[in-house]
Protein backbone atom coordinates (compact mmCIF):
# COMPACT_ATOMS: atom_id res chain seq x y z
CA UNK A 1 0.00 0.00 0.00
CA UNK A 2 1.27 3.46 -0.90
CA UNK A 3 2.04 5.73 1.95
CA UNK A 4 0.00 8.84 2.08
CA UNK A 5 1.80 12.06 2.64
CA UNK A 6 -0.07 14.79 4.33
CA UNK A 7 -1.05 17.03 1.48
CA UNK A 8 -0.63 20.61 2.47
CA UNK A 9 -1.62 23.35 0.10
CA UNK A 10 1.34 24.83 -1.66
CA UNK A 11 2.00 28.38 -0.65
CA UNK A 12 2.15 30.83 -3.48
CA UNK A 13 5.06 33.18 -3.51
CA UNK A 14 4.11 36.61 -4.69
CA UNK A 15 6.62 38.81 -6.40
CA UNK A 16 6.07 42.53 -6.26
CA UNK A 17 7.85 44.89 -8.56
CA UNK A 18 9.75 47.33 -6.46
CA UNK A 19 10.53 50.89 -7.38
CA UNK A 20 14.09 51.85 -7.98
CA UNK A 21 15.84 53.29 -4.98
CA UNK A 22 16.43 56.65 -6.59
CA UNK A 23 14.49 58.43 -9.29
CA UNK A 24 16.54 59.03 -12.41
CA UNK A 25 17.88 62.56 -12.70
CA UNK A 26 16.14 64.88 -15.11
CA UNK A 27 18.31 65.69 -18.08
CA UNK A 28 19.19 69.31 -18.51
CA UNK A 29 17.98 70.58 -21.87
CA UNK A 30 20.03 73.44 -23.22
CA UNK A 31 18.16 76.51 -24.50
CA UNK A 32 17.98 77.13 -28.23
CA UNK A 33 20.52 79.45 -29.89
CA UNK A 34 18.13 82.10 -31.28
CA UNK A 35 15.51 82.71 -28.56
CA UNK A 36 17.52 81.26 -25.65
CA UNK A 37 14.44 79.29 -24.55
CA UNK A 38 14.29 75.72 -23.20
CA UNK A 39 10.72 75.21 -24.40
CA UNK A 40 11.84 75.77 -27.99
CA UNK A 41 14.57 73.15 -27.57
CA UNK A 42 12.06 70.61 -26.24
CA UNK A 43 9.73 71.32 -29.17
CA UNK A 44 12.58 70.93 -31.67
CA UNK A 45 13.58 67.64 -30.01
CA UNK A 46 10.02 66.35 -30.53
CA UNK A 47 10.08 67.61 -34.12
CA UNK A 48 13.42 65.96 -34.90
CA UNK A 49 13.75 62.80 -37.01
CA UNK A 50 16.87 60.58 -37.07
CA UNK A 51 18.95 62.93 -34.92
CA UNK A 52 18.77 65.76 -37.46
CA UNK A 53 18.47 68.62 -35.01
CA UNK A 54 19.74 71.37 -37.35
CA UNK A 55 17.09 70.47 -39.90
CA UNK A 56 14.35 70.62 -37.28
CA UNK A 57 15.65 74.00 -36.01
CA UNK A 58 15.50 75.29 -39.60
CA UNK A 59 11.93 74.02 -39.97
CA UNK A 60 10.87 75.61 -36.67
CA UNK A 61 12.45 79.00 -37.36
CA UNK A 62 11.05 79.04 -40.92
CA UNK A 63 7.59 78.26 -39.49
CA UNK A 64 7.88 81.18 -37.05
CA UNK A 65 8.94 83.48 -39.91
CA UNK A 66 5.89 82.38 -41.89
CA UNK A 67 3.67 83.03 -38.84
CA UNK A 68 5.17 86.52 -38.52
CA UNK A 69 4.50 87.36 -42.19
CA UNK A 70 0.95 85.92 -42.19
CA UNK A 71 -0.07 87.70 -38.97
CA UNK A 72 1.47 91.16 -39.47
CA UNK A 73 -1.20 93.09 -37.51
CA UNK A 74 -0.60 91.00 -34.37
CA UNK A 75 1.27 92.97 -31.68
CA UNK A 76 2.85 89.80 -30.26
CA UNK A 77 6.12 88.37 -31.54
CA UNK A 78 6.18 85.06 -33.42
CA UNK A 79 7.58 83.28 -30.33
CA UNK A 80 4.76 84.64 -28.14
CA UNK A 81 2.20 83.54 -30.74
CA UNK A 82 3.75 80.04 -30.69
CA UNK A 83 3.67 79.93 -26.87
CA UNK A 84 0.01 81.06 -26.84
CA UNK A 85 -0.81 78.40 -29.46
CA UNK A 86 0.91 75.79 -27.28
CA UNK A 87 -1.11 76.94 -24.25
CA UNK A 88 -4.32 76.71 -26.29
CA UNK A 89 -3.66 73.04 -27.16
CA UNK A 90 -2.47 72.03 -23.67
CA UNK A 91 -4.96 69.65 -22.01
CA UNK A 92 -5.67 69.92 -18.27
CA UNK A 93 -7.28 66.50 -17.72
CA UNK A 94 -7.16 63.11 -19.43
CA UNK A 95 -8.97 59.81 -18.99
CA UNK A 96 -7.20 56.63 -17.91
CA UNK A 97 -8.67 53.13 -18.02
CA UNK A 98 -9.21 51.51 -14.64
CA UNK A 99 -10.64 48.04 -14.02
CA UNK A 100 -13.00 47.85 -11.07
CA UNK A 101 -14.96 44.67 -10.41
CA UNK A 102 -14.69 43.29 -13.94
CA UNK A 103 -15.77 46.55 -15.58
CA UNK A 104 -13.41 49.03 -17.20
CA UNK A 105 -14.04 52.68 -16.37
CA UNK A 106 -12.57 55.76 -18.01
CA UNK A 107 -11.37 57.70 -14.98
CA UNK A 108 -10.59 61.41 -15.45
CA UNK A 109 -7.26 62.44 -13.91
CA UNK A 110 -5.29 65.64 -13.87
CA UNK A 111 -2.10 65.70 -15.89
CA UNK A 112 1.34 66.49 -14.47
CA UNK A 113 2.77 69.79 -15.77
CA UNK A 114 5.69 68.18 -17.64
CA UNK A 115 3.33 65.69 -19.30
CA UNK A 116 0.93 68.52 -20.26
CA UNK A 117 3.74 70.29 -22.08
CA UNK A 118 4.87 67.11 -23.81
CA UNK A 119 1.35 66.16 -24.95
CA UNK A 120 0.67 69.64 -26.34
CA UNK A 121 3.94 69.68 -28.31
CA UNK A 122 3.39 66.17 -29.69
CA UNK A 123 -0.20 66.98 -30.72
CA UNK A 124 0.82 70.21 -32.46
CA UNK A 125 3.54 68.37 -34.41
CA UNK A 126 1.34 65.34 -35.16
CA UNK A 127 -1.47 67.42 -36.65
CA UNK A 128 1.00 69.61 -38.54
CA UNK A 129 2.43 66.45 -40.16
CA UNK A 130 -1.06 65.23 -41.08
CA UNK A 131 -1.87 68.52 -42.86
CA UNK A 132 -1.67 68.88 -46.57
CA UNK A 133 0.97 71.29 -47.76
CA UNK A 134 4.25 71.81 -49.49
CA UNK A 135 6.85 71.60 -46.74
CA UNK A 136 6.83 70.90 -43.01
CA UNK A 137 7.60 74.54 -42.15
CA UNK A 138 4.41 75.69 -43.92
CA UNK A 139 2.33 72.94 -42.34
CA UNK A 140 3.69 73.75 -38.87
CA UNK A 141 3.08 77.46 -39.38
CA UNK A 142 -0.53 76.77 -40.42
CA UNK A 143 -1.11 74.55 -37.38
CA UNK A 144 0.44 77.17 -35.05
CA UNK A 145 -1.85 79.86 -36.47
CA UNK A 146 -4.89 77.59 -36.15
CA UNK A 147 -3.99 76.72 -32.55
CA UNK A 148 -3.47 80.44 -31.81
CA UNK A 149 -7.00 81.10 -33.16
CA UNK A 150 -8.38 78.15 -31.15
CA UNK A 151 -9.12 75.88 -34.11
CA UNK A 152 -7.36 73.10 -36.00
CA UNK A 153 -6.63 69.45 -35.25
CA UNK A 154 -4.50 69.87 -32.12
CA UNK A 155 -7.06 72.18 -30.50
CA UNK A 156 -9.86 69.75 -31.40
CA UNK A 157 -7.89 66.89 -29.78
CA UNK A 158 -7.63 68.91 -26.54
CA UNK A 159 -11.36 69.68 -26.62
CA UNK A 160 -12.13 65.98 -27.17
CA UNK A 161 -9.95 65.01 -24.18
CA UNK A 162 -11.78 67.52 -21.99
CA UNK A 163 -15.18 66.37 -23.28
CA UNK A 164 -14.31 62.72 -22.47
CA UNK A 165 -13.20 63.71 -18.97
CA UNK A 166 -16.38 65.73 -18.44
CA UNK A 167 -18.58 62.85 -19.62
CA UNK A 168 -16.83 60.43 -17.22
CA UNK A 169 -16.76 62.82 -14.27
CA UNK A 170 -18.99 60.41 -12.31
CA UNK A 171 -16.07 57.94 -12.10
CA UNK A 172 -13.63 60.46 -10.63
CA UNK A 173 -13.84 58.73 -7.24
CA UNK A 174 -11.99 55.72 -8.77
CA UNK A 175 -8.93 57.91 -9.08
CA UNK A 176 -5.56 56.15 -8.91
Amino acid sequence: MKSRKSRQPKTKTLFFKQMRKAKPKKRVILPDPVFNDQKVSKFVNHLMYDGKKNTSYEIFYAALETVKTKLPNEEKSALEIWKKALDNVTPQVEVKSRRVGGATFQVPTEIRPDRKESISMKNLILFARKRGGKCMADKLAAEIMDAFNEQGGAYKRKEDMHRMAEANRAFAHFRF
